[in-house]
């Protein structure tokens, strides 16, 4: 039989034999939790390094992308890329009936001639004027009588938009003829002449 009086221990008895069994725990165990999750200092700084240069990896990826959006949204669809600027000044040549009447049905427009025939880029040329963008373009026109060449230029107004200042067309024929298609060099060189006023 057990005896009562060996069953009851002193509560400082069992503490006492609590923390010896914890301490013999690890002493015995040959690494603890903590142990296994610590890593030398080297590692840590190793791995941070690797994480921070994949960030900048796919920083620079998502810069060079948005980058190359806006050049193309910029060249394609801005009302002030050369290619937009051609493609309404091609359309406003070819609808005029006197380009009809000396060129001839069907019109094409194309940009530059390389050496084999094949139609390059349109030509042309951005500058600075009186603190005003400025382009000046040549593109060609091709009809079933006649070629014209298309000159034309256009300056930005207090909007910044583009408005032309010329447009002409001479035509390939005996007699170089010219069409002038738009021409407002008068009123953009004064501009007081562009300021209407309205008395009530």
């Amino acid at each position: 039989m057990i005896d009562l009086q060996e069953c009851r221990v002193s509560p400082v008895v069992i503490f006492a034999r609590q923390k010896n069994s914890r301490h013999n725990a690890l002493a015995t165990s040959p690494k603890s939790e903590l142990d296994r999750n610590a890593k030398p200092l080297g590692e840590k700084v190793k791995e941070t390094t690797k994480t921070a240069s994949y960030l900048g990896v796919i920083l620079l990826g998502v810069a060079v992308t948005g980058t190359l959006f806006y050049a193309i949204f910029q060249e394609l669809f801005s009302s002030k890329s050369p290619n937009n600027i051609y493609s309404q000044s091609s359309k406003k040549c070819i609808a005029d009936p006197r380009v009809e009447d000396k060129l001839g049905l069907p019109i094409s427009a194309f940009g530059e001639e390389s050496r084999r025939r094949r139609r390059q880029h349109v030509s042309h040329v951005v500058y600075q004027k009186d603190g005003r963008k400025h382009l000046r373009m040549k593109f060609y026109l091709q009809g079933s009588y006649h070629r014209g060449t298309v000159h034309l230029e256009m300056a930005e107004n207090d909007a910044g938009q583009y408005v032309y200042r010329y447009m002409f067309v001479t035509v390939n024929d005996l007699s170089q003829s010219t069409i002038v298609i738009e021409d407002n060099r008068n009123k953009l060189a004064n501009p007081m002449n562009t300021i209407s006023f309205a008395f009530e």
